[in-house]
């Protein structure tokens, strides 16, 4: 049954720049520490190759749009943590309620459930639901 949350043929679902932006007005990010040179949405980024989950995170304001493959409960748990550490993080993440990930760390935030379906940049509506976790 899990199989259909994790359909998708890439994990990257790149943020709408509207969304981004109504986000950053509220926020003020200077962080997006999972993303694509093609798709960072702050002038100080992490790819891949810069491994993001590796990198402190304390003193900064971030955005964080993680990889919706089985490795985002890596990239949650390392948001929550580097709230406790000082920084403010913003999650856009599935709604997956069902998630242990989701009641050991998103339940610890502010949630903001997203009425109807996001479309992610380049993509159809998403097949999921989005939330916004924000630990402070």
């Amino acid at each position: 049954m899990n199989n259909i949350h994790f359909s998708s043929k890439s994990n990257e679902w790149t943020t709408p720049q509207d969304y981004f932006d109504a986000l950053n007005k509220e926020f003020n990010f200077t962080l997006d520490p999972c993303c694509t040179k093609e798709s960072a949405k702050c002038d100080k980024f992490y790819t891949l190759e810069d491994n993001g989950l590796s990198k402190d995170w304390s003193n900064e304001i971030v955005f964080m749009n993680p990889p919706y493959g089985r490795e985002i409960k890596h990239w949650i748990k390392k948001a929550y943590e580097e709230s406790l550490k000082g920084a403010i993080v913003v999650c856009l993440v599935p709604a997956r309620t069902d998630t242990t990930y989701w009641h050991e760390y998103c339940m610890k935030g502010k949630i903001r459930f997203i009425k109807g379906r996001l479309k992610f940049s380049g993509k159809d509506a998403a097949p999921f639901p989005s939330a916004l976790v924000v630990f402070s």
